[in-house]
């Protein structure tokens, strides 16, 4: 995968898949500590025990279905860095994964399009609660679809004009948040 935002529409599809209806994504820079971390966590299926231990074996398949080479991918990128990838799963409870970079490292992908990836998530699954978090060092963005989908009522979060207002509101944040500012999107706040 060319960039993280690619990584993260994999394993969120992955969440999508194994039944999750709260997806909550998370990337932190921590610039003093030189560290990037991405971090999904989802209320679906979870794994067994046997499948964890597999999950980043690219030849590994369930119940005939292919797994995919989205983790053992996202493994190697973050190894690449100095990085590692941790999973932790419980049947029935959900699964977190969590990638760490290092952040200046030269073989660190680059972060994509973040913002698109996001709402692209949003519009392909409007019944998802899906939280986004964004935070660099002290400082945070965050969005929650469960209530912009709360506050828009009878319109639908998949909306075009609202997916337009997202995707820009995503973008300005982040921004935002290299400008020692915090914004959180959904909740009715924003202090610059």
């Amino acid at each position: 995968m060319q960039d993280i935002s690619m990584h993260i529409l994999d394993i969120a599809g992955n969440s999508i898949d194994a039944g999750a209806n709260r997806i909550v994504i998370s990337i932190e820079e921590d610039t003093k500590r030189g560290i990037l971390r991405l971090i999904v966590k989802d209320n679906g299926r979870g794994m067994d025990e046997e499948t964890l231990k597999r999950l980043t074996d690219p030849f590994f398949t369930t119940k005939g279905k292919k797994t995919g080479l989205g983790i053992p991918l996202l493994a190697q990128s973050a190894r690449e860095t100095g990085g590692n990838l941790t999973v932790h799963s419980e049947t029935g409870k959900g699964t977190t994964l969590q990638a760490t970079f290092s952040l200046n490292h030269i073989d660190r992908k680059p972060l994509g399009d973040i913002a698109s990836t996001i709402v692209t998530l949003i519009c392909g699954n409007p019944d998802i609660d899906l939280i986004f978090k964004y935070r660099v060092d002290n400082n945070e963005y965050i969005l929650d679809s469960a209530e912009i989908k709360r506050q828009l009522g009878e319109i639908p979060i998949s909306y075009p004009g609202v997916l337009f207002i997202l995707r820009k509101d995503i973008s300005l944040g982040i921004k935002r948040l290299w400008k020692g500012g915090r914004h959180e999107y959904g909740e009715g706040s924003c202090n610059r």
